[in-house]
């Protein structure tokens, strides 16, 4: 029978997810964000996706002057210089004499200048106007739809976000990972955890089958996504998955917690003392938990040694139920004297007399009947106490081999009012009387 759950607490923990919004790889802006339009456009008319066959027309070189001028002044970090370039490139008349796909290099030179200037609105309105103009190279059009739900998530639009990423899933032959993870972060903030899960799990099995590991973060959503719905055990598989990869305290912690979940106790002790062996328990709370873990496998010098270790570097609080436990932990392990001013600063901690009396009941098993019954009668006198009657038969059993009979018949009369102690009282009072009758008839003999 186990004395307690010590890591019922966790389950409240684990709901607790700190996930960001999205992993946006936004700072590759030179890349993701148009900084190079001409290289890439030229790029994007002979390769790309060729499912599909788009008549593109040509980037004229006068225009591909004027976007290599907005482009250095927005790679020297003049912005304003970038922004008048494209400005008088879309002017009135000007606009009218660029082709649709001239203006989807200027459109996306703006996008830049406003990501930089993090106008995020802007910016997205920006690469709107990319995607709207026809016949653009298709490698370009799939990589503006997929910066442009990154830019969604940004703001938190979640579900324009996963409408715009679903948008790029239907143009991409070979979604990468982490489009898969961004896309199950995306359902993870609009609550559809089932699509959440099923797309993390996608990302996580491509890079297993790639040999590639699986990047935490991913662990810890689809961890937190099977936990929420009570698998626990793929929340395990989760896990344990994690610390093969991940070595973290928190995770030999969670795991713990889940195999007695699934009534694993040799495992839930095993992993809890994995991360307490490599000094990864720095929280009181934590090596309390050990130390009932140890209780409930009947290892009680174990969970004294651990209590012991907190209380003396002041990791562990030192309380009155702190002390109780160390105290409880050498009595089980036959560590008399250990448990003795343990559960003496126990008590001295105690508002009530709860632990005196079972203070006196350690004095007792030592043999130091004095202590006993000085301690008893303390906690009596205190009150509090959960059971008196089971009290006064132990200040009794003290005075009795103390040899003061008169007081521990006293003691056993007082216990024997509560009737779930009047038959055991009884029977001592029979047995100290026989016993005084024995001792009588020696003197006589």
């Amino acid at each position: 029978m186990k004395l307690y759950d010590p890591t019922r607490w966790l389950r409240s923990a684990l709901l607790v997810l700190p996930l960001a919004a999205a992993p946006l790889v936004l700072d590759q802006a030179a890349v993701e964000f148009g900084l190079a339009p001409l290289s890439a456009a030229i790029a994007q008319e002979s390769g790309g996706d060729q499912r599909e066959t788009r008549r593109t027309p040509a980037l004229r070189n006068a225009v591909y002057e004027k976007l290599a001028e907005a482009q250095a002044a927005a790679e020297a970090q003049d912005l304003a210089g970038a922004a008048r370039v494209l400005d008088d490139m879309i002017s009135t008349s000007g606009k009218n004499e660029l082709n649709s796909y001239e203006l989807a290099n200027v459109y996306n030179l703006y996008a830049f200048i406003h990501y930089s200037r993090e106008d995020y609105p802007k910016a997205l309105q920006a690469y709107e106007n990319v995607i709207r103009q026809p016949d653009i190279p298709l490698a370009m059009e799939i990589n503006t739809r997929y910066t442009v739900a990154q830019l969604y998530f940004v703001q938190e639009q979640w579900q324009q976000g996963v409408n715009a990423l679903l948008a790029w899933f239907s143009m991409t032959e070979n979604p990468s990972e982490d489009s898969y993870v961004l896309l199950g972060q995306g359902y993870y903030q609009l609550n559809d955890y089932p699509k959440a899960l099923t797309n993390v799990e996608k990302a996580i099995s491509l890079y297993k089958e790639k040999g590639k590991v699986p990047k935490e973060q991913w662990y810890n959503l689809a961890r937190f996504l099977y936990f929420d719905k009570n698998d626990v055990t793929n929340a395990v598989r989760v896990l344990e998955e994690l610390l093969t990869h991940y070595p973290d305290k928190q995770y030999w912690v969670q795991l713990s917690h889940m195999y007695g979940e699934q009534q694993r106790e040799g495992d839930q002790l095993s992993a809890m003392e994995a991360a307490y062996v490599q000094n990864m328990l720095d929280k009181g709370s934590e090596q309390v938990t050990m130390a009932y873990l140890y209780l409930n496998a009947e290892v009680p010098y174990k969970a004294a040694k651990v209590m012991d270790k907190g209380l003396r570097d002041k990791s562990v609080e030192a309380t009155s139920r702190n002390y109780e436990v160390l105290g409880n932990a050498y009595r089980q392990a036959q560590e008399i004297d250990k448990a003795i001013p343990a559960m003496a600063e126990a008590a001295s901690r105690s508002e009530d007399g709860e632990l005196f009396t079972r203070l006196g009941n350690i004095y007792l098993d030592g043999d130091d009947y004095k202590k006993a019954i000085d301690a008893i009668t303390k906690g009596l006198a205190r009150g509090g106490v959960k059971r008196p009657d089971t009290a006064r038969l132990v200040l009794g059993m003290a005075y009795f081999n103390d040899k003061q009979y008169d007081k521990a018949r006293e003691a056993f009369k007082a216990a024997a009012r509560d009737e779930r102690s009047a038959k055991p009282a009884a029977q001592w009072i029979k047995y100290m009387d026989s016993e005084l009758d024995r001792q009588k008839q020696i003197q006589q003999g």
